[in-house]
């Protein structure tokens, strides 16, 4: 017989460095899950991604047992990184902070196809250069697509 699923729990978390401190522990033990195993997993989990923030979504079950799911990092994030800028513009219609191209646009795509709700890889690249515009990177060359 299946778990009953109780709820969920979205958090955003560095690679590798879950620890009981906010936000984790008042959102873990306000439910009643364990925080330290769920700390140990995740740890153990994402290691090699040490210092990315990534997303998580634990599925907790009535009798206080828990899964949780990693997924990619955000696009922003992912953006923020490709352009080594601190933050997005506070303007991004009129003050542009950078540009990328279409060909990295295209490997940000590739990595969060997962997670998009889109079936071609050309959608998933107009929501990235959709996000870029959002926050005033701006998108060298035409869409190379048909």
């Amino acid at each position: 017989m299946a778990k009953e699923v109780a709820g969920f729990i979205k958090l955003q978390i560095k690679g590798g460095a879950a620890n009981p401190s906010p936000p984790v522990g008042p959102a873990l033990g306000s439910k009643g899950i364990n925080i330290m195993d769920f700390c140990k997993q995740f740890n153990a989990r994402t290691q090699d991604k040490g210092g990315k923030i990534l997303p998580v979504v634990i599925t907790y079950y009535a009798d206080k047992s828990f899964d949780f799911v990693v997924k990619t990092p955000p696009v922003a994030v992912q953006l923020l990184e490709i352009t080594k800028q601190k933050s997005g513009s506070a303007e991004p219609n009129r003050k542009k902070v950078a540009e990328i191209t279409w060909e990295q646009v295209k490997t940000i795509a590739e990595d969060k196809m997962a997670d998009l709700n889109c079936f071609t890889v050309e959608s998933a690249m107009k929501m990235v250069a959709g996000t870029a515009r959002s926050m005033g990177i701006t998108v060298k060359g035409d869409f190379p697509g048909k």
